[in-house]
C-alpha cells in the first residue's frame, strides 16, 4: 500500500491515510491534532491569567509553558492536514472538477465552524460592552488610528486581488492569475507585519497588555484568533502560488484556488466586523 501510495505522488508518503483506521477511506486525523493544540492556547492563557495577580493560583510558568506545548502541537498537527489536503495533490495535479462541489461544501462547513469560535470571542465582548464603560479602573488606548486604517485598507485590497486572480484564472490569462496571486500574499504579509507592530506600540509604547483587564483578554484575544487565520490564509496563498508557478491550475481546474478564496475571503469580513465593534465601538463611553 505505502508503495503504490508514493508511486501515485511522486515518492511522498500521505501523512494521515495508513494511520487510520482501514474502512475510513481519506478520513485523517490530522484535524483532530490541530484542534487540540489550538485548544491548548486557550487553556494555556487561562493558566498564566492564574499565574499573574498578587496571590496567584498556579507557577508563573505553566501558562507559557501550555501554550509553548500548544504551539507544537498545534503545529505539526498544521503541517499534517496542509499536507494532505493541498500538497500532496500537487504531484498529481489539481483535483477535477468532479469532486469539488464536496470539496467547496467542506470548506463552507470549516468557515460555519470558524463563525462559531470568532461569535463566542464576540459574544465575551458584548457581556462585558453592556455593562458602564470604560471598565472601571480600565485606561483604554486610542485603539483607532492611521495603522489600523491602513491595515483594514490592506486587507480589503487584497480580497480585491484575490478575486480577480480567481477570474483572470478562469479566463485563462496565467500571467495576470500568478501576478495578482504575488500581489495578495504581499498585501496578507504586510498586514500581518502591521498587527504585530501595533501590538508593539500597545504593550511597550502604552503599557496595555492581555492582562489589562476583561477589555485587554477581549481584545487581544479576538484580534489574536483573526491574526492567527490571516496568517493560516497567507500560508495557504503561498502553497497556491507555488502549485500556480508549476502550472498545476486552468480554467476546468481551480477547485484549491476556490477554497481558499473562500478562506480569505471570510477573515476579512470577519477584520472589518472587528474594526467595526471592537475598535470603534471601544471608542465610545457610557
Amino acid at each position: 500500500m505505502a508503495t503504490e501510495e508514493s508511486d501515485d505522488h511522486g515518492g511522498h508518503h500521505l501523512p494521515a491515510v495508513e494511520d487510520w483506521p482501514r474502512g475510513f477511506g481519506e478520513a485523517s486525523w490530522w484535524p483532530f491534532v490541530t484542534a487540540i493544540g489550538g485548544a491548548g492556547f486557550y487553556i494555556g492563557a487561562a493558566l498564566f491569567l492564574l499565574g499573574t495577580g498578587e496571590q496567584p493560583l498556579i507557577g508563573s510558568m505553566v501558562g507559557p509553558a501550555v501554550f509553548i506545548a500548544s504551539t507544537v502541537v498545534f503545529l505539526v498537527g498544521l503541517y499534517g492536514w496542509l499536507y494532505h489536503a493541498f500538497i500532496v495533490d500537487f504531484w498529481g495535479g489539481e483535483a477535477t472538477e468532479h469532486g469539488s462541489p464536496g470539496l467547496r461544501m467542506a470548506m463552507i462547513l470549516f468557515l460555519g465552524t470558524e463563525v462559531a469560535t470568532f461569535g463566542a470571542g464576540f459574544i465575551y465582548y458584548f457581556f462585558i460592552r453592556a455593562g458602564a464603560w470604560p471598565p472601571a479602573g480600565a485606561e483604554l488606548p486610542h485603539l483607532v488610528g492611521s495603522l489600523v486604517l491602513i491595515n483594514t485598507a490592506l486587507l480589503v485590497a487584497s480580497s480585491f486581488t484575490l478575486h480577480y486572480a480567481h477570474v483572470a484564472l478562469l479566463n485563462d490569462n496565467r500571467s495576470r492569475f500568478i501576478g495578482l496571486l504575488v500581489a495578495t500574499l504581499v498585501l496578507g504579509t504586510i498586514f500581518i507585519g502591521g498587527q504585530v507592530y501595533e501590538y508593539y506600540e500597545f504593550i511597550v509604547g502604552e503599557n496595555f497588555t492581555i492582562t489589562e483587564g476583561v477589555f485587554g483578554s477581549a481584545f487581544y484575544g479576538l484580534t489574536g484568533l483573526h491574526g492567527l487565520h490571516v496568517t493560516l490564509g497567507a500560508v495557504l496563498i503561498g502553497i497556491v502560488l507555488i502549485r500556480a508557478l508549476f502550472g498545476q491550475y486552468s480554467s476546468e481546474r481551480h477547485t484549491s484556488v476556490s477554497t481558499v478564496s473562500m478562506y480569505w475571503h471570510f477573515v476579512d469580513v470577519v477584520w472589518i466586523f472587528l474594526v467595526v465593534v471592537l475598535y470603534v465601538g471601544a471608542e465610545f463611553t457610557i
